[in-house]
């Protein structure tokens, strides 16, 4: 016989977790189940945008969860353009307003939050089916258990398996970007840099620090450039051996792991969101910006909002359009400019002018606040560009 709950979520990443702690923050009932044991590593940037911080700092990470993963702040941001030039952004010294966490950490501490907040979660237990009808929605796990609920929230990544129950014809989706990353110890520099090679466009090489002179080193390219296959794995040792990045990493730095690849859907359709009384979440939603990459805060702002929809009765796709989907379309706007390496020498030129542009781009690219607040007259407010950064990952805490 099924098991009956209030909502079952599909995968305990950030989008998973975020559902379910807001679910049980509603009085819902949610069971939260993965295929994976954790702690694990996912492939990923690492990266938490100031807009990252906040929400899982209003999700209840406290400083303890965090303190084991020593997390990497990040005081300066240098862009290199692809002529050559490097701006210096620094961030906000009023609380952390960007930091890197691998994944391996971050996502075990929000499983640990969401076991505190009464979210029953349960570990290596995949999905082996699910059903739906107009009154509910029943999903068979690996064991042959079966729970039944009104809802279910699919944060399940990219290659979405209860998608794909539903939509068994649906073509496999590679994703808009091809992303990889590699760890390197021994590296010199300990700040964050974006650098822009003239033949990535719209995409770039990161290098996002970590302690101890770690740091999570990659780059994501359109797949819409033509790259297939041996082209996109020959590119990785050609970009490791190009000067601007080697003289980023130093002498000594050297990897401690294979490289590794990922899809990233940055391909934001409303219609995606929902089918049935399926919602969908994090990387099963494409909500990643198709400016940057980025997805976790995105993953955890879906995961709530499909909570708060499910507690409520209100509608999701409108509160994803309100959130985040006027920031995705115009992030694709920008993508454009990107394209071109005139767009990109512009873009950083402007950001270099004054200390005051450097700030500013800088609060800009972290998320500090809505990607498109500027056209969204709605979200203007007092302080709206000024916002503290998250007090409980400030250093003295």
């Amino acid at each position: 016989m099924a098991e009956h709950v209030d909502v079952v979520v599909v995968g305990a990443g950030p989008a998973g977790t975020a559902a379910a702690i807001t679910a049980a923050a509603r009085g819902l009932r949610a069971v939260c189940v993965d295929k994976a044991r954790f702690p694990r590593d996912k492939t990923c940037g690492d990266g938490l945008t100031a807009n990252a911080l906040r929400l899982l700092e209003g999700l209840g990470v406290s400083a303890g969860e965090l303190a084991g993963t020593e997390p990497a702040f990040v005081r300066e941001t240098v862009l290199v353009s692809p002529s050559g030039r490097r701006a210096r952004l620094p961030l906000p010294t009023d609380g952390a307003h960007a930091a890197v966490v691998s994944r391996r950490s971050l996502d075990a501490a929000l499983l640990a939050v969401a076991r505190r907040s009464g979210v029953d979660v349960r570990e290596g237990c995949a999905i082996d089916g699910l059903e739906h009808d107009a009154d509910a929605v029943r999903v068979t796990l690996a064991d042959g258990s079966v729970l039944a609920a009104p809802f279910a929230i699919a944060a399940d990544g990219h290659w979405s398996t209860v998608r794909r129950a539903l939509e068994p014809d649906a073509p496999r989706d590679l994703g808009e970007w091809h992303a990889a990353r590699q760890y390197f110890e021994e590296v010199d520099d300990e700040r964050l840099w974006v650098i822009f090679e003239r033949d990535l466009l719209p995409g770039y090489v990161w290098v996002f620090p970590l302690p101890g002179g770690r740091a999570n080193v990659g780059y994501g390219v359109l797949r819409s450039d033509g790259r297939r296959g041996r082209e996109l794995r020959e590119l990785w040792p050609d970009l490791l051996a190009r000067p601007v990045l080697r003289d980023v990493l130093g002498p000594r730095a050297r990897p401690t792991e294979p490289v590794r690849a990922w899809p990233i859907p940055s391909r934001y359709d409303p219609a995606a969101l929902t089918h049935g009384r399926v919602l969908f979440a994090g990387d099963a939603a494409g909500v990643v910006d198709p400016m940057t990459g980025e997805g976790i805060a995105q993953a955890i702002e879906t995961g709530m909002l499909a909570a708060e929809a499910i507690a409520t009765g209100a509608d999701y796709r409108r509160l994803v359009h309100r959130a985040l989907g006027r920031d995705l379309r115009f992030a694709h706007l920008l993508q454009h400019v990107l394209r071109r390496p005139l767009g990109a020498r512009a873009a950083i030129r402007a950001a270099d002018l004054t200390p005051w542009t450097r700030r500013s781009f800088a609060r800009w690219m972290w998320e500090d606040y809505p990607r498109a607040v500027l056209t969204t007259p709605d979200r203007w407010h007092r302080g709206a560009f000024t916002v503290p950064g998250a007090a409980f990952t400030t250093p003295d805490t």
